[in-house]
């Protein structure tokens, strides 16, 4: 392999001879130069798959069916319906009514909540903050539903008034709300509690769906994220390979069971009841959500949480002592900070909307990382950063001793 690779011209199968050796290595050694700057996204790096890569990573695990069908071969079912059922258990969820899948990722999670839910609410309006996940507007248009945006405010959290002034305005309607646990830019998390309690408060029957993907599972580690009867949150979804850092793509979907019991498919041919979106799933994913809970279990995940929250504190303070802003929510492991000079954001992968840009102390990021950044972030000021919006609690002293927003009435 040489630095000067053509990694596109290398990969096209229209050309002969093909070196698979050396576009893999390419690969692998691009990812591997470029690992120790890539701090803008949410990819836990701390947890070793190697087992289960090295014992199942050579063959075929379709998990076709639903989870709880343990019959059949080359499939691992059982590893799936034991993370669903571990997650339940965390987020509280009644044993008599919980179901769930692994699936593809985020957005497949929401996909399967948002069309149980819009099913059984056909003419249901679906509310969602501006700052949720852009999956949700895309997932809505597929379902072929009307959307309501709503209003965030400058921290990410959805604005309780504007919500209530457009259930208030469409309360013939059902209403299905999605509320986001750790938005895409800030880490904001949505007041389920609040949201459940306005449409209560004027009698709008619908369904309370969770995005969960970065957050879900610390969260529901603190006990601030519960699925209990008195939360009125009918569905959530988790991703797992941001918080449990798998090899590929992957995440859950639990939703009430008693909103899709009246859909099940008997499929004759493969001998089993299709319940979820893709129908086969990949029992590899499965396998990896399976081992990364079973190998540290909640006290040892509980652990990663609060050193990567504590890395997150330092890192803003790093960044202050550049003469940068930079601020987080107490329970997030995102710093959100004014979009870097260029010189910084051509070395360090940041995620950036416009004046804004934020890093990710995902468990497995160092402080080393952390300085090395401040470091060059340090070098590269010219000018003083603008100011960043804030969360919003009055009296408080800076950002970071904001209470935590509760995302249910059941907090702990």
């Amino acid at each position: 392999m040489t630095a000067t690779l053509d990694p596109t011209t290398a990969a096209d199968l229209r050309h002969t001879p093909i070196d698979p050796t050396t576009v893999l290595d390419h690969l692998t050694a691009d990812a591997t130069a470029t690992a120790p700057t890539s701090i803008g996204y949410p990819g836990a790096v701390d947890l070793d798959h190697s087992a289960v890569m090295t014992r199942l990573g050579t063959r075929l695990w379709n998990n076709i069916g639903d989870p709880t069908d343990t019959t059949g071969t080359a499939h691992t079912r059982t590893l799936e319906h034991a993370v669903i059922t571990w997650t339940a258990d965390l987020l509280a969820m009644p044993t008599d009514d919980r179901w769930g899948y692994v699936t593809t990722g985020g957005t497949e999670g929401n996909l399967s909540a948002l069309h149980t839910a819009y099913r059984r609410w056909p003419t249901a309006r679906i509310y969602h903050s501006t700052a949720a996940h852009y999956s949700i507007p895309k997932i809505i248009d597929l379902l072929g539903a009307r959307a309501v945006p709503v209003h965030a405010a400058p921290d990410g959290e959805i604005d309780y008034d504007d919500l209530a002034a457009q259930l208030r305005k469409r309360r013939r309607w059902p209403a299905i709300v999605v509320a986001t646990a750790g938005t895409t830019m800030t880490e904001a998390v949505d007041d389920t509690s609040r949201i459940h309690a306005l449409r209560t408060e004027y009698g709008i029957p619908g369904h309370l769906h969770v995005d969960a993907a970065l957050s879900g599972i610390p969260l529901a580690l603190d006990g601030r994220l519960r699925l209990d009867d008195t939360s009125g949150i009918g569905s959530i979804a988790i991703s797992g390979h941001k918080f449990l850092g798998t090899p590929t793509p992957c995440g859950m979907v639990l939703i009430r069971d008693h909103l899709r019991r009246p859909h099940l498919r008997h499929v004759p041919y493969t001998a089993a009841t299709d319940t979820t979106i893709t129908g086969s799933r990949c029992g590899l994913a499965a396998a990896l959500l399976w081992h990364a809970i079973a190998t540290l279990g909640r006290e040892g995940h509980r652990w990663r949480t609060a050193e990567a929250r504590r890395l997150a504190a330092h890192a803003v303070d790093q960044i202050r002592a550049t003469g940068w802003t930079a601020w987080r929510h107490p329970h997030a492991f995102t710093v959100v900070l004014p979009t870097p000079p260029a010189a910084v954001r051509a070395k360090w992968l940041l995620a950036s909307d416009g004046p804004v840009s934020h890093l990710i102390c995902m468990p497995g990021i160092s402080k080393g990382q952390i300085h090395a950044f401040a470091a060059d972030l340090a070098t590269a000021i010219t000018t003083p950063a603008l100011a960043l919006p804030r969360p919003r609690t009055p009296g408080a002293a800076t950002p970071d001793h904001r209470a935590v927003p509760r995302p249910t009435s059941a907090t702990t």
